[in-house]
């Protein structure tokens, strides 16, 4: 991605939405007067604070799990701060915004989500395979060039340890 087109999309972020926000709560503001505006902001507010924090106790505990088996909980891990993102733009006054949170907190949208953002990310990144100081849990690249050797601790001269 180049300079120009995030500094467009940044742009876009941080003027049209917030145009389009306010233009959308006016006109609700019209039709069903200010005070049942201000509630329904409060109200989605509330109600997304609730299960974003509801769906983080589950992704932690998923998170745990995965932990405790010995695997990298990379999903659960996206899932998180998917849900993260929720919870701010639900908190953020708006109707776009409250619709873009409460998708994220739908967990069939959320897996669609981060499997487009894995997607992304698998073809900006170059995949290295393992070599001999891998992980445990991967197969050590062979390439003839990896010496395997044992050592024993030799006692400095003068020492009276004996073996």
């Amino acid at each position: 991605m180049t300079r120009k087109t995030m500094f467009l999309y940044l742009l876009i972020l941080f003027t049209a939405v917030p145009i389009v926000e306010l233009a959308l709560l006016i006109r609700i503001g019209r039709v069903i007067s200010v005070g049942p505006t201000i509630g329904l902001v409060v109200l989605t507010g509330m109600v997304g604070a609730t299960l974003a924090r509801h769906q983080g106790i589950r992704t932690l505990a998923r998170i745990q799990t995965e932990l405790a088996g010995g695997r990298m909980p990379t999903g659960p891990m996206v899932d998180g701060l998917l849900i993260l993102v929720a919870g701010l733009l639900l908190i953020t006054p708006g109707i776009l915004t409250d619709g873009v949170g409460f998708a994220l907190l739908i967990p069939p949208a959320r897996r669609r989500i981060r499997r487009r953002l894995a997607d992304s990310f698998a073809r900006r990144v170059t995949i290295i395979p393992p070599g001999p100081f891998s992980p445990p849990g991967t197969a050590p690249r062979d390439d003839g060039r990896f010496i395997d050797v044992e050592a024993t601790e030799v006692p400095p001269p003068g020492d009276e340890r004996t073996e």
